[in-house]
């Protein structure tokens, strides 16, 4: 059994810097994807009480809603359409600060106001994107990318 062990009272980039080590313990002998995907998005939704957190798998030409935290979600987005589907074309991460100023913005849900999205890349290649919402504006920052990015890479490697 694991528990997640932070203090809550500590700067955003100290919390990451004590997650990253327990994320790599969580999954590292565990083989399971969609396991590891699910742990992955309770952990970030508990350490930082994000509206939405989740990953969408590439599946043929368009990505599909995986393991989440949060109220219902898209479960399918097309290559290019939206934050997800253009961090996925642009294999880049995407930070949004008002989602309603990002055009062909895809809303989900109402509630959601500003998002980050990073692509999971393996050899090159998409694979699948994680997702971050927020109920406010301009919630995410660099110190988030900076994270979110090593998240990414550290679990590239379990698809």
């Amino acid at each position: 059994m694991h528990e997640l062990r932070f203090v809550q009272h500590i700067s955003k980039e100290e919390k990451y810097i004590s997650l990253l080590p327990q994320l790599k313990a969580l999954t590292e002998n565990e083989p399971d994807l969609i396991a590891n995907l699910a742990n992955i998005t309770a952990v970030l939704k508990e350490a930082f009480n994000w509206w939405w957190v989740g990953f969408y798998l590439v599946k043929e030409n368009e990505l599909v809603l995986g393991p989440f935290q949060g109220p219902l979600a898209c479960t399918r987005i097309g290559f290019g359409k939206g934050v997800c589907g253009s961090s996925w074309k642009q294999k880049e991460t995407l930070l949004v600060t008002d989602v309603e100023k990002f055009p062909g913005h895809i809303a989900c849900s109402s509630a959601s106001r500003s998002e980050i999205v990073i692509p999971v890349i393996k050899n090159g290649e998409v694979v699948a994107v994680l997702d971050a919402d927020s109920e406010y504006l301009d919630h995410f920052d660099f110190t988030d990318q900076k994270y979110l990015e090593l998240v990414c890479t550290g679990i590239s490697s379990l698809f």
